[in-house]
Formats: C-alpha cells, structure tokens, sequence
C-alpha cells in the first residue's frame, strides 16, 4: 500500500541581494525578485500537487518598497486555491531590519500554475482545505480573482460569475 502523500504546500527559501542582483543605485532588480518569486511558487505548486507545475500567469506583483544590495528576503508561498488543474499561489516577500533583525512585509504576488504529467498535458490537483483565518480569507478571494480573469478572457459569462456579483449585491 502506497502511503498518502501530506499536502502541506508551505514553501520559504532565503536569500541575500548581491550586486549583481542590483541595479546601479544598489535596489534589486525586479527582474531577479520575480525569477526568486517564481522559483519559490513552483516548488509550493509541486508539494501540494505532487506534479511538475508550470507558471500560467503572473496574477500579480506589487513592488512596494526597494530593497537594498545586502538585505536579507524571505519569500514565502503557498497555495490559496486549487482548481481543476490550477493552482493560485500567494507568494509573501520580507525584508529582514538589519539592527533588530524583524522581518517586515515588503511585496507580494499571486501566480497560478498549472500541474502537468510527463506528456506536459495538464492533469487534475487535489482540492484545498483553508486551515486559518488567512487561508479560508485568501481561499475566498481566489475565486473571484479567477472568475475575474475568466470573464475578462471571454471564458466566463457575466451572469456565470456569482461570486463577483455578490460582492456588488446589497
């Protein structure tokens, strides 16, 4: 009997900005903040589905502050929502103070990935059970966040997208 494999799709990775990870006034590129974002979402794709997991779309990124050559990020990701063969994963991003040692949040993504076989053909992901207030909050939002990007791709009729509509229904 084969065990089960745990779905814990929790992923973090480390890392310190370098100069060649700067640009010439000594910020991260946002080009090497998004291929670290990137790489920490797939690896949080592949734990909760157990499949390689392409990126399908960069939902969104917000660059809120620079940061600077010789801090110290953490990123954080895990996915919100899984669909049919679609998962949504909310990627955190800290900056460590170098004299207290805090980490304060400084950007955010929200990629979606698609798990694929050995054929590169999309196959099915186990669903999402939110286990905190933050998960079932994020949990929530994927939906309308997909249902919004159906609808704005011609996937989805308007009438379709009930959980949009009931944000403006009062």
């Amino acid at each position: 009997m084969q065990k089960k494999r745990p779905i814990d799709s929790l992923a973090t990775t480390t890392k310190v900005v370098l100069p060649n990870d700067t640009n010439t006034l000594g910020k991260l590129f946002g080009g090497s903040l998004l291929a670290w974002i990137d790489e920490i979402a797939a690896v949080s794709a592949f734990r909760h589905s157990g499949r390689v997991s392409v990126t399908a779309a960069i939902n969104n990124v917000s660059f809120s502050k620079p940061i600077d050559l010789g801090d110290i990020v953490t990123l954080s990701a895990k996915v919100s929502r899984a669909f049919n063969s679609s998962m949504e994963v909310i990627i955190d991003v800290f900056v460590e103070d170098r004299l207290t040692g805090e980490q304060g949040a400084s950007h955010q993504a929200i990629l979606t990935f698609v798990a694929v076989d050995q054929n590169g053909r999309s196959i099915h992901v186990p669903e999402i059970e939110p286990e905190t207030q933050e998960d079932q909050e994020r949990y929530d939002a994927a939906l309308r966040r997909r249902q919004l990007s159906l609808l704005i791709a011609g996937r989805m009729k308007a009438e379709d997208a009930t959980e949009l509509k009931a944000l403006f229904d009062m």
